[in-house]
């Protein structure tokens, strides 16, 4: 792989929109708008380079439908970090033979982390005819020239370049709603944890420069966004690579003396550079949100090592006592892994007693899955299915107990809380530390922070009502 990340010019990026000025004459000719899904899979980062794609598409004049029997190009964007992702995304796109025979000009796309692997790339290109163009995350600033050239020729177009990585700037960009945003500060990862893809599909570790992140910011809260998440793989690694270097912390501190009335969140982290600066810079501004996911994976330092986390067990408590030290009520919460490759009975406990210590808001739990290509993958693994199962439910289940215990915690405290949507259970609303609330009230609510009585808990969930 090579290693320089590069640059993208805006000349280069004036080429694409060029490339979406054509498409767009080539779309006004159509007897209708044309119609675009766009189906995004996996992590908030994917969610950020889709709101890039629904740019270009927006200038290639494309309008946007939810129905991929409406639309006229269906964008499927993947993610492949476990292997349940992957069979369903590639059952989703078999299913679109069907639509592609009532619509036989229907455009097909497939991007993202699984588009990056070299064996679903073949697999796609032999297995899954219906799929017209393929890419990368590294070739997503070149959409708009791989859908001329399929558009063009009528030819497959298939984009999967091995490379460390680029970052451009000055892609079009269309988000989801107007109460809560994404911005992607770095791109890729350099710490090879054996059970993961991510560096191989995503590329080495590239910071966008400050200035350009503090002026998004600036952008999105002009623009009335309450609820900002800063985006990386591993955000405490930020600026390593810059000129002139700025950690995360003083990033996190600039954009937090933005003016406005609005939070910022950010994820996610890696624990061995979680900082005791990081944790003061939190606890110094009311900005930033008292909510911290702080990955730890598994409790045994063998298999700690064997993941290469390049941390331990005690260094990883260490630092959420000083997190909690610095902010008292901060909402913790982490993912963890069962089953890894080798995982013992009792390592598996080690696991289960570090739960119990920290005591986590919530967790994000998965059973190991092998990824083509990792290290791990290669590991022998004597731990039957079944046992795996049964430790995961256990795992579950213990969560959910501490989970319901600590919101049962906010019954009769009043919360200042985003009202960020709705559903068919009525309006949800955000904690500072990201707790899902729901209440009753008027749409008129949505996008404003208001104080609520929290009245009910269970363990997924707070309900309240909004104070007068």
């Amino acid at each position: 792989m090579k290693r320089e990340t590069t640059q993208i010019t805006a000349e280069q990026i004036a080429v694409q929109m060029d490339y979406c000025m054509k498409i767009h004459a080539m779309n006004a000719q159509m007897d209708h708008t044309p119609l675009a899904m766009v189906d995004t899979y996996g992590c908030q980062q994917n969610e950020a380079d889709s709101e890039r794609l629904r740019g270009y598409l927006s200038e290639m004049g494309y309008g946007f439908t939810d129905d991929e029997h409406k639309a006229d190009l269906v964008l499927v964007n993947t993610c492949a970090i476990r292997e349940h992702a992957e069979q369903r995304v590639l059952g989703n796109v078999g299913a679109l033979t069907h639509t592609k025979r009532a619509n036989p000009n229907q455009i097909i796309c497939l991007c993202g982390c699984m588009a990056q692997e070299e064996h679903v790339a073949k697999k796609v290109r032999e297995s899954y005819r219906q799929v017209d163009l393929l890419f990368g995350p590294h070739a997503l600033w070149r959409f708009p020239e791989l859908l001329w050239r399929f558009r063009a020729t009528g030819k497959r177009v298939f984009e999967h370049t091995d490379e460390a990585g680029s970052i451009a700037e000055g892609i079009p960009v269309v988000r989801q709603g107007g109460v809560k945003a994404w911005v992607s500060i770095m791109y890729g990862c350099n710490n090879f944890c054996t059970y993961c893809i991510v560096p191989y599909v995503r590329g080495r570790e590239r910071s966008r420069r400050p200035q350009v992140i503090l002026e998004e910011i600036r952008g999105l809260v002009a623009e009335g966004y309450k609820d900002i998440t800063l985006l990386g793989q591993n955000v405490n690694s930020y600026g390593k690579d810059l000129d002139e270097p700025m950690d995360f912390a003083d990033l996190l501190k600039e954009a937090a003396g933005i003016p406005g009335d609005f939070l910022l969140r950010f994820m996610t982290s890696h624990p061995k550079d979680a900082s005791q600066k990081l944790f003061e810079t939190m606890a110094s501004s009311e900005k930033i949100a008292p909510c911290f996911h702080l990955p730890f994976q598994a409790g045994s330092n063998r298999i700690l090592k064997a993941m290469n986390r390049v941390y331990d067990r005690a260094g990883y408590l260490d630092k959420v006592r000083r997190l909690r030290e610095q902010i008292p009520d901060v909402v913790i919460t982490s993912d963890v892994i069962v089953g890894f490759p080798g995982e013992t009975t009792e390592e598996f406990e080690e696991t289960l007693s570090l739960i119990e210590e920290v005591r986590f808001d919530a967790l994000f739990t998965f059973i190991y899955s092998p990824r083509v290509g990792t290290p791990a993958a290669s590991m022998p693994d004597h731990m039957s299915r079944e046992e795996k199962l049964r430790n995961f439910q256990r795992l579950v289940d213990r969560q959910d107990q501490i989970s319901e215990e600590k919101h049962a915690a906010y019954i009769g405290k009043t919360v200042r809380c985003l009202v960020d949507g709705k559903d068919e259970k009525g309006l949800t609303a955000r904690t500072p530390g990201n707790r899902l609330v729901r209440l009753t009230g008027e749409e008129s609510l949505i996008g404003r922070f208001v104080d609520v009585a929290i009245t009910g808990a269970n363990k997924w969930s707070l309900f309240g009502e909004v104070g007068e």
